[in-house]
């Protein structure tokens, strides 16, 4: 495997201009440059973390990715995060990755590069092979909301197919046997856990719907009322609906009121992730309860004891989704 002095050596240049070219250095020439990354090439040299961040160096930064900062949930996750941040003297630097892999991996490149002290990372459209060897890079980094065997732990997650579980059961006690499923079409791992627990506790149940009873859309308030729409166009017996998130829930909900049908005497609905909306919109939310603040405390906590190089005793790596009832379910019993 090449290193660091054969780079230099490649390259006809000092080990030290290699370490500014890695770090982007504005001191570094751009002919310099161009040496070193044609060098880096052709060794199929990969920097790691150490090389980079020049360890004995602290940017006094946590690093954050999540995948929108705009919306509501992940400002949360944030703002937890921001929180342990400034109880331990550090400030937070904040990436995007839209849930798609080459901005995700460009923002934990551009986090490792800003010497960050630690790293909390929301990554779902990267493979875990490729997260692992960001982990094994990078022994502070935490992923929050994925789990993978092999980092186990260092990754905080929730149990999603328990919150759809517990959701669909919850409209079942509650007398309830046609129930609709709103479901997000992003293709990462929490679509799949969230309709296979729907799906299970309808079949505990011995209940069997078709599949039209499911539809699809973006995880925001348009998705929802796009989904809720095509079920009513389909004229299906309807009695209650399990949403993949708030968002969508409350998107549903506009579509009943748009259409006459209240909520929740002739159609219940109950969300997901228990984010503010769903205490203030009509009726108000029952829903499951993401603790998403709880889980970002204590990734950033694990992260900043990793960087100590004093792993702390992590308990509740894998989170229990809980119910919150409210207004929007009711009994037909």
């Amino acid at each position: 495997m090449a290193t660091i002095k054969d780079v230099a050596r490649e390259a006809g240049v000092s080990v030290a201009t290699v370490s500014r070219v890695i770090n982007q250095s504005p001191k570094a020439s751009k002919a310099s440059i161009a040496c070193v990354k044609s060098a880096m090439d052709k060794l199929g040299y990969r920097p790691n973390a150490a090389a980079r961040a020049l360890v004995s160096q602290s940017s006094d930064t946590i690093g954050v990715l999540v995948n929108d900062v705009s919306d509501p949930f992940f400002g949360t996750m944030v703002k937890a995060v921001d929180a342990v941040a400034h109880k331990n003297g550090k400030h937070i630097l904040i990436c995007n990755g839209y849930h798609t892999a080459q901005e995700e991996r460009q923002s934990i490149e551009l986090l490792i590069n800003n010497r960050c002290d630690g790293l909390v990372i929301h990554s779902k459209a990267l493979s875990d092979d490729e997260l692992i060897e960001f982990a094994e890079e990078v022994p502070c980094m935490v992923l929050i909301n994925r789990h993978i065997d092999a980092i186990a732990g260092r990754c905080i997650s929730l149990n999603n197919y328990k919150g759809a579980y517990i959701a669909t059961e919850h409209l079942i006690r509650h007398g309830h046997t046609k129930i609709a499923y709103i479901s997000s079409n992003h293709n990462i791992e929490d679509v799949e856990q969230r309709l296979q627990g729907y799906r299970d506790a309808l079949k505990q149940h011995a209940i069997t719907l078709p599949d039209s009873y499911i539809e699809y859309g973006v995880p925001y308030g348009e998705g929802g009322e796009q989904a809720m729409t095509n079920l009513l166009t389909k004229s299906l017996e309807i009695t209650a609906v399990v949403s993949y998130n708030d968002f969508m829930a409350a998107g549903a909900l506009a579509v009943l009121d748009e259409n006459n049908i209240l909520s929740p005497e002739q159609i219940s609905v109950i969300g997901f992730d228990d984010v503010l909306i769903a205490r203030y919109i009509h009726p108000r939310l029952t829903t499951i309860r993401y603790p998403i603040q709880m889980m970002a405390e204590t990734a950033t906590e694990l992260s900043l004891s990793l960087a100590r190089q004093a792993p702390m005793k992590a308990s509740g790596l894998v989170y229990s989704p809980t119910l919150v009832q409210r207004h929007s379910v009711r009994s037909l019993k």
